[in-house]
């Protein structure tokens, strides 16, 4: 600290926190009372001293520069990254698109959007980055058999709009059944799920343990289980034994609501 300046006052009126000082050649002033000793009162006498502290100046300009430094570093060197998409499960009527975990750097997400061969599609997609980067996948249906398609995802953030690259997939023909994917619930006995495990081999599809979006259909003797109310949930048809059946005899993907399990 350098060299300190006293001066002499007397308090000349005490109101709403300010006090008025008048110096020896009757200069007036605003001080703040709460700064003045206690029991101070009008008339009293009072010396202030006035110093200058280099070193707190000296701090003071240390953490505004590192600040700023770390301001450029947060917001001036970081940009959000584009999303990056490929092609999930795939089926004669609907696709799973994955995305790695979005990279927003110190911008907020504000809106995803899917693009279907060019056009904004009106998809359900999380509205926030927690749900984005948990979920990872989207599912679209409503596609047709046989047919190639374009996707893309828009993402608009608080530091502008990104388009991730653009992913092609061709839906299956209903000869293809190599896009079903099946989950096994409550059955007459154990051996009648491991000839239905057979039969999917057979017909080229797979089967899995736990219900997902990529499963395509639960096959079930009856309506019950966890396994069956996640499939209700999700929408995935429970589908009778039978339609497996009719799948490898009619070599094509059958139609399953002729086969849904009341």
């Amino acid at each position: 600290m350098s060299h300190t300046t006293s001066a002499q006052f007397t308090v000349g009126k005490l109101d709403a926190g300010m006090a008025m000082l008048l110096t020896e050649d009757y200069q007036l002033i605003e001080f703040p009372s709460v700064l003045l000793p206690k029991g101070v009162v009008l008339g009293s006498v009072v010396n202030i001293d006035v110093g200058r502290d280099r070193g707190a100046e000296q701090r003071q300009r240390n953490e505004f520069r590192e600040l700023q430094e770390q301001i450029l570093v947060d917001f001036g060197t970081k940009q959000p990254k584009a999303p990056v998409i490929r092609v999930g499960h795939t089926t004669q009527t609907w696709t799973v698109l994955e995305w790695e975990p979005l990279d927003l750097a110190a911008a907020e997400l504000r809106s995803l959007h899917l693009y279907r061969d060019g056009q904004r599609m009106m998809q359900s997609m999380p509205s926030s980055l927690e749900v984005a980067n948990s979920v990872l996948a989207i599912k679209t249906s409503g596609l047709d058999v046989d047919h190639e398609y374009e996707f893309k995802i828009e993402m608009r953030t608080s530091a502008g709009t990104l388009f991730s690259n653009a992913v092609t997939i061709r839906t299956h023909s209903l000869e293809n059944l190599s896009g079903v994917c099946v989950c096994f619930g409550e059955c007459e006995s154990q051996e009648e799920i491991e000839n239905m495990k057979e039969t999917v081999k057979r017909i080229g599809a797979s089967w899995t343990d736990r219900v997902s979006m990529n499963v395509t259909h639960f096959v079930a003797r009856y309506k019950a289980g966890p396994g069956c109310e996640t499939a209700l949930r999700y929408n995935i048809p429970i589908v009778k034994p039978d339609w497996l059946l009719a799948c490898e005899a009619n070599g094509k993907l059958q139609p399953a609501i002729k086969y849904y399990l009341d």
